[in-house]
């Protein structure tokens, strides 16, 4: 699901910005090479983080049909690694470097039936989409779900254009989305498009196997800083090379690597895509696998990760109790390509 469009990078101007929702912000983009944004379209920019410039990757949630406007929605995320710290500190006149729009989560229209199944700020994927199969008077249904009607972005206005065919889902309010009951009423000739948190997207994808749905009519697209477990410090080890580095919460593996001179390769840099697979020859600690590449079997074999998404934590020990405070850090012995 990695992106195969050519990168080109220009200067955009943010022209606006607006709070949608707790900790959310929507951020309107001037750009100097102007293209319209299909459905399902991202641009990646650079951020400034400690002083070093990296990459991140935003949904486009609406694009004026000249492609001069592009607006894209920012969370700051409480486990950031510092992008989106970044993006909220911007004002109304900052300039930024970003790629034309980039299509790795296309729409295709002329399905009998969609589903488009947004958790949280996964939302941003799927509002240009909705857009679209509304005007194309599609049979569509947007789900929407989220843990309070403060933290859910875009909430009234989607209420607004898609009336009955937005259905909403709020952990606060006792409503919580079930992936079963979701699933058990959409048919052969429904395509589901997906984004929002890795717990969502693994239990729509093994509901959707266990229902002998159509894969092929599965599509998603991730975040990927998400994961089953809160993240925490680790080792990483690669004797061969002679490297060893700690993993602080806010940084990923592949991150940490790069800086400490490994040649490493990657693409998508959101658990997609594959390329950044690493060989884990020992482990003391569990993987947080928090890529959507491998099959449940792949991850439960623990020989393989994403560097770039998956992490590792302390085991729990099997009769549930905490391990003590103070315990070593948990450690992953690897090697790369």
């Amino acid at each position: 699901m990695a992106a195969t469009n050519v990168e080109v990078w220009q200067h955009a101007s943010v022209v606006a910005i607006d709070q949608v929702a707790i900790d959310i912000q929507r951020i309107v983009l001037e750009p100097q090479l102007p293209k319209r944004a299909e459905p399902g379209s991202h641009v990646d920019l650079k951020v400034v983080i400690d002083g070093e410039q990296d990459k991140r990757s935003y949904s486009i949630v609406e694009s004026s049909d000249d492609g001069t406007r592009l607006t894209i929605t920012v969370f700051k995320a409480p486990a950031s690694r510092g992008g989106s710290v970044y993006m909220h500190g911007l004002a109304v006149g900052d300039r930024l470097e970003i790629t034309q729009p980039l299509q790795n989560f296309p729409l295709r229209i002329g399905a009998k039936r969609y589903v488009l199944l947004a958790g949280g700020i996964g939302v941003t994927a799927l509002v240009n989409m909705a857009r679209t199969l509304k005007d194309a008077r599609a049979d569509y249904t947007l789900v929407y779900a989220g843990r309070s009607r403060e933290a859910m972005a875009y909430l009234e206005p989607l209420r607004e254009e898609h009336g009955e065919n937005l259905v909403v889902h709020v952990d606060d309010e006792d409503t919580s989305l079930q992936v079963p009951a979701l699933l058990a009423g959409l048919d052969v000739h429904t395509e589901l498009y997906m984004c929002g948190p890795i717990r969502l997207m693994d239990a729509v994808r093994r509901q959707w196997t266990d229902s002998g749905l159509s894969y092929p009519n599965l599509r998603y697209e991730t975040f990927g800083n998400s994961g089953w477990f809160d993240p925490e410090e680790f080792v990483v080890r690669i004797p061969r090379l002679g490297v060893e580095a700690t993993i602080p919460t806010g940084r990923s593996m592949l991150e940490a690597l790069e800086s400490a001179g490994v040649d490493m390769m990657f693409d998508c840099r959101k658990g997609e895509c594959g390329l950044c697979e690493v060989r884990v020859l020992e482990l003391d600690g569990t993987i947080d696998h928090r890529d959507v590449f491998y099959s449940e079997r792949q991850q439960n074999a623990a020989t393989k990760m994403c560097c770039c998404v998956s992490r590792v934590i302390r085991t729990v020990p099997a009769d549930g109790r905490e391990r003590p405070a103070g315990h070593s850090l948990p450690v992953v012995t690897i090697d790369v390509s």
